[in-house]
């Protein structure tokens, strides 16, 4: 199984019959985590060429637990990362000024799963309860819902204790915890696979709970956007981009396996990527273009966070359609 695919540098030649190397424009896209089906459009456009058609040579980093989008680009090791949105307006209030070029992902894949014999089967039921929580910016939303819910976070009698979250399911499993954060197309299906059936859970969508946020947008640093090569080079990787979201929308099993030619470290199986996969398209459905209505929820969803509120301050200038537009003009 190929591990690394490399796109090529584009030749062309002269009429007197002498060859030139047309070099491709670099990029680095940065994951907001490991290699999987949640980002199979961008391991689709670069395994059919269409980076290469657009005259890019993209290189695509995967992420992990101990890697922070907001902390790679700012420190020049990406043109474009991945992020959600509240962790990408957290870095911006505190001086990345990430700005989000398109939103691919248009609905939000979170959700706390809980074990039914805790006894919860409603949020009401949260009340001294153990909830597991991802930090690393993924608290956020989190901590506006629990606000929203009028539940303290700090352990305190009738609030909720938080657990954090390392990124698996351990501690519904072994019952530490009532609740664990998990997402729709990966972490949900492992508590399954590891032998606790649906009817024996209770899940509580972010969607549903009126405080999703945007995932997995795409962001850029706000001074690039000055420069008009760089905004020509971003088009085009979002014309490619797109194009890879379309075709592994239409092509869920092919895309799932592109995906696994890149895990090079070889943890992820077809079933898990392929179930994924299905899971993906749900949430991309939709999404390109940011709407500026998703984005205002998401805002207000920060924002009430109560004494603590995730953002201080509503943004200015954190989101932009000028590349967008500039890939898609008609």
């Amino acid at each position: 199984m190929r591990k690394k695919i490399i796109s090529m540098v584009a030749f062309g030649v002269l009429a007197a019959g002498t060859a030139t190397v047309q070099a491709a424009d670099d990029l680095t896209l940065q994951l907001k985590w490991v290699t999987q089906a949640q980002f199979a459009g961008y391991y689709v456009a670069q395994q059919n060429g269409y980076y290469k058609d657009e005259g890019l040579n993209v290189t695509i980093k995967p992420g992990g637990p101990d890697i922070a989008p907001a902390q790679v680009i700012a420190g020049g090791g990406a043109d474009v990362v991945i992020d959600w949105m509240p962790s990408a307006l957290a870095s911006r209030e505190k001086g990345v000024s990430l700005v989000n070029i398109a939103q691919p992902f248009k609905r939000s894949g979170m959700m706390l799963t809980c074990r039914k014999d805790s006894g919860i089967s409603s949020p009401s039921d949260f009340s001294d309860k153990t909830l597991g929580v991802w930090f690393f910016g993924n608290e956020y939303p989190f901590l506006s819902w629990m606000s929203k819910l009028g539940l303290a976070t700090d352990g305190s009698a009738g609030g909720v204790t938080v657990l954090k979250q390392g990124f698996n399911v351990d501690p519904i499993l072994q019952k530490q915890a009532d609740c664990v954060s998990t997402m729709t197309y990966n972490e949900y299906w492992q508590v399954i696979d590891a032998g606790l059936s649906p009817d024996e859970l209770a899940v509580f969508p972010y969607e549903e709970q009126g405080v999703a946020t945007l995932e997995d947008g795409l962001y850029v640093m706000e001074d690039n956007l000055a420069d008009a090569a760089f905004v020509d080079k971003a088009a085009r990787f979002l014309r490619a981009s797109m194009k890879g979201w379309a075709w592994a929308a239409e092509n869920n099993d092919a895309a799932a396996d592109i995906v696994l030619e890149f895990d090079e470290t070889g943890a992820q199986t077809e079933k898990h990527q392929r179930r994924m996969m299905g899971e993906i398209s749900k949430l991309t459905a939709g999404g390109g273009k940011l709407v500026e209505a998703d984005y205002e929820r998401t805002v207000s969803t920060l924002l009430g966070g109560g004494s603590d509120p995730v953002i201080s301050k509503k943004p200015e200038g954190a989101w932009t359609h000028s590349v967008w537009d500039a890939a898609f003009a008609q």
